[in-house]
Order: structure tokens, then sequence, then C-alpha cells
């Protein structure tokens, strides 16, 4: 399948890797605003996870700065947008508009409505549009899926889900909220997207927390309502511009047993109710390559992402913004509807 990449910062950088490990994914265009990157040097870009930056070699393949140009072309059967949060409905829209099947990276949009805008014009133009929601691709994640959803552990009863990092320096976007959304829809929406997988959705969201973007400060401690659940909480976010590490880890208790991971241990172990340690599959080492995978799959296929589908995608942002909302109001009990 021909393919663009919108967007060359580190998720785009980090999806093109993962495109060039798939058989029959051709990168056929690229398109940033950056001269430097469009030539391939690629080599300043990082990011919070994985090594340095690379060059790569374009000149095999068109090269477009802006969103329309991109989009209109039509040797491009399906786009990757990685462009800044607040491009990804219209660089979405616009894509759809012309044909194309589309991969968007996380989050989804910054409003709901722009979210189900996204949807309803993928399922006028039968064409499949998925969010790079990685979680659902990550082994220690996924096997704690397989163990809630087949009712290996029983009823859960209390559930911690922490990420965590430096604030990123890719560019000023990230500080103005109306344009990333902050620490909480940069790293957060990973986590309220998982508990929406694992859980479904919450009766009632509150939070508390502090925000100071201009310090790369933006942390939060949230808790969804569930009713046989006696918590769920998330937490984390930003933590200063530097060089504090990222981390992801969740715990999750439930009658049959309790469920750990942490990203700076070995892998998920799952501790059964007065049984020995058993340390979760993890095969499967690079997730994006597994997430852009399954998307080529149902498009070539024309099956909608039911592993990752774009309405859960859409609920994990209006969930997120109820977090936010939340810790705005000073812990305020906000019930939660779409």
């Amino acid at each position: 399948m021909r393919v663009a990449v919108l967007g060359l910062g580190f998720m785009g950088t980090t999806h093109l890797k993962a495109l060039n490990k798939i058989p029959g994914a051709q990168v056929v265009a690229v398109m940033d605003q950056a001269e430097r990157r469009l030539s391939g040097d690629l080599s300043s870009v990082q990011g919070n996870i994985g090594g340095p930056g690379e060059r790569f070699d374009f000149s095999g393949m068109k090269r477009y700065r802006t969103i329309e140009e991109v989009t209109a072309d039509p040797d491009v059967e399906a786009v990757d947008i990685c462009l800044p949060t607040h491009l990804h409905a219209p660089a979405a829209l616009a894509a759809l508009g012309h044909g194309k099947h589309v991969l968007v990276e996380k989050p989804m949009a910054l409003s709901q409505a722009d979210c189900e805008q996204m949807i309803t014009e993928a399922r006028r133009r039968n064409r499949i549009l998925m969010v790079a929601q990685v979680l659902r691709f990550v082994p220690a994640y996924r096997s704690l899926a397989e163990l809630v959803h087949s009712g290996k552990l029983g009823q859960v009863r209390s559930a911690f889900f922490r990420r965590r990092c430096a604030a990123p320096t890719w560019g000023p976007w990230e500080f103005d909220p109306s344009k990333s959304g902050g620490g909480v829809f940069d790293l957060l929406i990973h986590d309220a997207d998982m508990c929406l997988h694992l859980f479904g959705r919450p009766r009632a969201v509150s939070a508390t927390g502090h925000e100071d973007l201009p310090r790369g400060i933006d942390t939060i401690l949230a808790r969804l309502e569930y009713p046989d659940i006696g918590f769920v909480a998330i937490t984390g976010g930003w933590h200063h511009v530097g060089q504090y590490p990222f981390s992801m880890e969740y715990t999750v208790v439930a009658d049959k047993g309790t469920v750990e991971y942490s990203s700076a241990g070995d892998g998920a172990v799952l501790y059964p109710a007065g049984g020995a340690r058993e340390t979760l599959p993890a095969n499967g080492s690079d997730w994006y390559q597994a997430e852009i995978e399954y998307f080529l799959e149902c498009c070539q296929q024309g099956v909608w992402p039911d592993r990752c589908p774009p309405e859960e995608s859409a609920a994990a942002v209006r969930l997120t913004r109820l977090m936010v909302e939340s810790r705005r109001r000073g812990g305020e009990r906000i019930p939660f509807s779409v």
C-alpha cells in the first residue's frame, strides 16, 4: 500500500522506521514544513523513548510542504498523520475527502466534535480511520486486557495507571494547551483509552493536580468511578523540561490475582491468589510496527479496525477532557456522558 507520512518529528520518524520494516508498505510521499527534515536529515529529532535521530533517503519520494498538496496526491492510498495535535482533525478530514485511508497519531483530536466529524466522514467515504493508540499493541497491556476480558482474573477491585516524563521540547506548540492539550493529553490519553478498553465507560470522573506549562509542569491524579471497582486511578504527566526519564506502569488487583507492570522492570507479572508468580507473554518488540501493520491490513481487507476502533479513541478524548475540566474545578465530580 502506498503511504504518505505527514509530519517528520519524533512520531513521524518513529512511524517511518516501522513502515520500512513492513513488507508491502511503500512510503511514496512525506510532508513537513522544515526544509532540513524534507531533505531527509532527521538527526536532530529525538523523543522520550528510542534512540538518536537518523538520516533518511527521501530521493525517491514526493516531498510536500502543505496538507492540501499531500492529501490531494492521487498516488497516495493512505496517510499516516504525525502532525501537531491541533492539525489532526483538519488533516484527517482533508485526506478522507480525497478518498484516503487515515491513520492518525493520538490524541485523535482535542474536541469531541472534531472526533465525531472524522468518524462520520470516514463512514461516509467508506475509508478506514484508526487512531494510533499504541498501548493496544504493547504486549504488557495486551496481556492485561486478555486476562481482564477472559474473566481469568475475576472481578477487578482496583486499578492504578501511571505515565510520566519530562516536558517535550519538540516545538512551542506543545506548551499551548489549545494546540497540544498539554501533558495530560500528550501522555495520559493512553491510559484513558486503556481504561475504556478494559472496563468500559466510567460513571463519573474527578481529578486534582497542577498545571504550569511555562515551567513544563502538567500533572494530574484522576479517579474514574465504576460501580463494581473500588477505585481506578490515572496519574502522571510532565515533570519539568529536562532529563526526567519516561516511565509507565500499572497495578490491577482482582479477586483471583494481581497483575503488575513497570517499564523500569522486566515485564508484566501475574501474581495469582495463593499461587506462584507468572511472567506474562512479551512477544513483539516493535509496538509501532504492529499497530501500523494492523491498520494496513484493515485497509487492504476493507474492515473497520475493531482492535482499535475510532469510536473508543473519541471516547478517550472525551474522558481526558473531563479529567482536565475536573482538575480545573478543584476535583469536582463530573458525570461521564457522550
